[in-house]
């Protein structure tokens, strides 16, 4: 997410009430989650373990509970909670917008689009041109739609990530203030839930489509030409390159990539990544030949016990 003017470190430690190193003018773009992050931006750790990861990324401002050395170009920002004060700023640059109405008067949308009754538009939503939204639809704040795009009753794109800190009083949620990008020409069935990223994006790509009752976590990406068939369950940070095929009742760890053209047979558990233009099934995840020889020498394991007796 970048921030709508540059910043400057001193300004950002002011905003969320911490020490800082590094020069008072050092420019601050933006925030992102460490899997998307670019020069300019800020990123939180908040434990020792990924200390090395969070200092050696793209990030040049390190949000981060311990005053540690800094790398050569980079500040940091000094908190006693580096969660608690990452939700500070999304709250500041992306809050809430409350509204009455059932499309926002913010809300861009294009030539011959067609909106049916009883969906809600929010604040800065772009829909593109040719589109039919059909019943019964939530888009929330800051959804993008391209061209040529079908979304069916009942879908929800722009819900929050799945993303919690466990604390003694219970579960802190991270706030999420990141879109959801729908490219040209997708389809998008009934019944589907596509949440927006954290800080990023979660897109769909260009041609893709997608069947009844899907789910799309925070942050992931999904290719171009891509199918994916209903009640598949895509957790957040996948990436899924173009082509690939999803069939029913998948379902996806977080942070794995689907390489390109990719078949997964149906009620496939994707536990890891895997390549590209290979077809895939079962749980844990393997090529189909192979799972499939396990499944018959199970079987023969009865007659080999009887010729044993």
């Amino acid at each position: 997410m970048k921030f709508p003017k540059i910043h400057t470190l001193k300004e950002i430690a002011y905003l969320v009430d911490c020490e800082f190193v590094g020069n008072d003018d050092f420019e601050v773009h933006g925030m992102n989650e460490i899997h998307v992050v670019e020069p300019g931006d800020i990123v939180f750790v908040d434990h020792p373990k990924y200390y090395d990861k969070a200092l050696n990324s793209a990030a040049t401002i390190i949000l981060i509970n311990k005053n540690v050395d800094c790398p050569d170009g980079k500040a940091l920002l000094i908190s006693d909670d580096p969660f608690r004060d990452f939700n500070k700023l999304t709250r500041h640059f992306r809050p809430f917008q409350g509204t009455n109405v059932s499309i926002s008067l913010s809300a861009e949308i294009g030539e011959d689009t067609f909106i049916q009754p009883n969906c809600f538009v929010g604040n800065n939503v772009k829909i593109g041109k040719n589109c039919v939204i059909h019943s019964n639809v939530s888009i929330y704040d800051n959804t993008v739609i391209g061209d040529n795009v079908i979304i069916h009753a009942g879908t929800i794109l722009g819900g929050d990530a799945f993303y919690y800190k466990k604390r003694p009083e219970g579960f802190d949620q991270l706030i999420s203030g990141g879109r959801v990008v729908i490219k040209d020409n997708v389809g998008i069935g009934a019944l589907c839930t596509i949440d927006k990223g954290v800080t990023g994006d979660t897109t769909i790509g260009e041609g893709t489509k997608i069947d009844n009752q899907v789910h799309v976590g925070h942050d992931t990406v999904i290719g171009k030409k891509c199918l994916i068939a209903a009640q598949t369950g895509i957790a957040g940070c996948v990436i899924i390159e173009d082509e690939v095929t999803l069939w029913g009742q998948v379902g996806t760890t977080s942070g794995i990539t689907i390489g390109e053209k990719a078949i997964v047979l149906g009620q496939t558990g994707v536990t890891k990544s895997v390549e590209g233009g290979k077809v895939y099934f079962g749980t844990p995840i393997e090529e189909s030949r192979e799972k499939l020889k396990q499944l018959v020498n199970i079987k023969k394991i009865p007659d080999i016990l009887n010729k044993l007796k």
